[in-house]
């Protein structure tokens, strides 16, 4: 068992009953997408995440001499609590570097599980260095989080799963960081149905595999700035990249705004909560990223590991997008009556005022007007033109929209 084979990643299925879940696959009939979608619920794993799979697997297949080493791992947070759980199962010391700007809830979730923490300036690829080279001066175990061909294995068992639990599907789409996860799931449903086509979706501005695929070699990008920490990895792997050329179909990317849509979509639909790397999949079917109309797609929700803290700019983000919400500048005479007509024009159309700011100070307006802004909550885009529409009929000047 030296390759990745699907017998290696069976035999990892056997190892990872007692460890990890065999998560539900549910049928998504609330999302609005143009094909049938089932969401593989990886977000419910013990520690909210995939990443628990390729590092019990992983751990498991090491020797005594390197589990008395003590374990050593880097991560944004999802494979840290994986390797932490596998380790603290196994009775291993385990020390995690995870980058300082890692959710606190994921890092306090880590200590939780026993790993000692190393907050390391950067990003993912900053923490990988130091946990190398923390490594080579104690030699410990390192465990890749995607990297790796024992942890791909691991990953591949959600692809078994999806096959025993669903007669038939067209797709799965399925969330790209370093490709660890979309390396073992799409050579695994390969190798079993080649005619399943296998998706990958990465962060518009985390996009390191979709450069890499392209120029047939690990690129670096300069810099990744996307809110879903669990994909934002600078470099794809070395192992991962040439199973990602071989048995990925197409890759695509989304927007932060579509991911924060996502997110708030999967929360209101589907009652279930997903963080941004976990979201992508999902974002890519809402804004029609693929050519899946009519067909039946399994989005993987690789992660529900969302940091509390963020979680109402994501939703505020999602309603934005979604056309939920909206604010609209209007030039205004400065004299009585004129808030009411205004409110009295949105009230009409069924939507909300939330929010209300005035000032009289714009150097773009006249001596006599003020300016308002006016947060509204709208069932949709067609609502915002509606209201619009009322305004304007009223005479009412739109500066901005």
């Amino acid at each position: 068992m030296n390759g990745l084979t699907i017998e290696k990643i069976q035999h990892a299925a056997t190892v990872l009953k007692d460890v990890s879940r065999k998560t539900d696959l549910i049928k998504a009939s609330k999302l609005k997408c143009q094909s049938v979608v089932y969401l593989k619920t990886e977000n419910l794993q013990e520690t909210g995440s995939f990443k628990v799979r390729g590092s019990a697997y992983k751990i498991s297949q090491l020797s005594e001499a390197q589990k008395q080493a003590g374990i050593i791992a880097c991560s944004a947070g999802n494979h840290a609590q994986g390797v932490a759980l596998a380790a603290s199962k196994a009775g291993l010391k385990c020390v995690i570097c995870m980058p300082d700007g890692a959710p606190l809830s994921k890092v306090e979730a880590t200590k939780a599980l026993g790993a000692q923490v190393i907050l390391v300036k950067g990003a993912y690829d900053d923490a990988h260095a130091y946990a190398i080279k923390l490594q080579q001066e104690n030699n410990m175990t390192f465990v890749h989080p995607f990297d790796d061909l024992d942890v791909m294995a691991g990953q591949g068992t959600i692809a078994l799963e999806i096959l025993e639990q669903l007669e038939w599907i067209d797709a799965v789409i399925v969330p790209i960081g370093g490709g660890g996860l979309i390396g073992g799931v799409s050579y695994a449903i390969k190798q079993l149905n080649p005619a399943i086509k296998v998706y990958g979706v990465q962060a518009e501005n985390a996009a390191s595999m979709v450069g890499s695929v392209a120029s047939g070699r690990p690129i670096t990008v300069k810099s990744v700035a996307t809110f879903a920490d669990g994909i934002a990895v600078k470099t794809p792997g070395a192992s991962t990249l040439p199973l990602v050329r071989e048995y990925v179909d197409e890759i695509v990317t989304v927007t932060e705004d579509e991911i924060a849509t996502a997110i708030l979509t999967l929360m209101e639909k589907q009652k279930l909560v997903a963080e941004g790397a976990g979201a992508t999949a999902v974002a890519a079917l809402l804004f029609n990223k693929l050519p899946l109309k009519g067909k039946t797609a399994v989005a993987i929700v690789s992660g529900g590991n969302i940091d509390v803290n963020i979680l109402s700019r994501v939703i505020t983000r999602g309603l934005i997008t979604s056309g939920r919400q909206h604010t609209l500048e209007i030039a205004l005479e400065d004299k009585p009556g004129q808030l009411v007509g205004v409110s009295s024009a949105i009230e009409k159309c069924g939507a909300n005022v939330v929010r209300v700011d005035y000032t009289d100070s714009d150097p773009n307006t006249s001596v006599t007007s003020c300016v308002l802004k006016i947060g509204i909550e709208t069932r949709g885009f067609d609502q915002i033109v509606a209201v619009k529409a009322a305004l304007e009929s009223e005479g009412f000047n739109i500066l901005s929209a």
